[in-house]
């Protein structure tokens, strides 16, 4: 999902310690900060490396703050920036300035992630995967929604799903959306035999 800008994103953005005036060096820089003291700093370096990564697929380059929080907090933030109350998974906020494009002809990211280590944990154990895997999921669906991807109708939503998991393939980890708990006859959701 991506709320509306807001001047209190930009404050997270400095106690993370991103500098919004990185230039275009060719790569997206993306600073992941653990709000939950749950993520180990493997996962966390993991989880950055993954994310350079998929920008580099995608063609990307900028910067990207990624706080990983729980229920409890992006349940307030899903309130206080899209009116919805809950948990979700995850929020992004564009914080680029319109022009979206490097002198290279490359998409310039400049981006607060929101993504729940609550939310993750639930889902990746549904899909068998790990919570680490289901958390870049979640960095990369910012990223594309930063591309202009949606997913609130049925085509956007597969379309957008399936770039997600061509692109975690194209990096090595593999289809993680794709890994969707199989309902009660066994199938996969989406095999026509629902």
């Amino acid at each position: 999902m991506t709320p509306a800008f807001s001047h209190d994103m930009a404050e997270m953005s400095r106690s993370a310690g991103v500098d919004r005036r990185a230039p275009d060096v060719g790569v997206l820089a993306v600073e992941v900060v653990d709000g939950t003291g749950r993520v180990s700093a493997e996962d966390l370096g993991w989880l950055r490396a993954k994310a350079v990564e998929a920008a580099g697929v995608l063609g990307c380059v900028g910067q990207m703050a990624v706080r990983l929080i729980d229920d409890q907090e992006m349940s307030g933030a899903h309130d206080r920036f899209c009116g919805i109350a809950g948990t979700t998974d995850v929020l992004t906020f564009d914080l680029g300035d319109g022009t979206g494009r490097s002198e290279r002809g490359r998409k310039i990211i400049d981006a607060d992630v929101l993504a729940c280590v609550d939310e993750a944990t639930r889902q990746a154990a549904a899909r068998g995967i790990a919570v680490r895997e289901e958390l870049l999921l979640y960095i990369l669906h910012g990223v594309l929604h930063c591309l202009g991807y949606d997913d609130h109708d049925e085509d956007a939503f597969i379309r957008m799903h399936a770039c997600e998991d061509e692109v975690l393939r194209a990096i090595g980890v593999g289809g993680v959306f794709s890994m969707a708990r199989r309902d009660e006859t066994g199938e996969q959701p989406g095999s026509g035999k629902e």
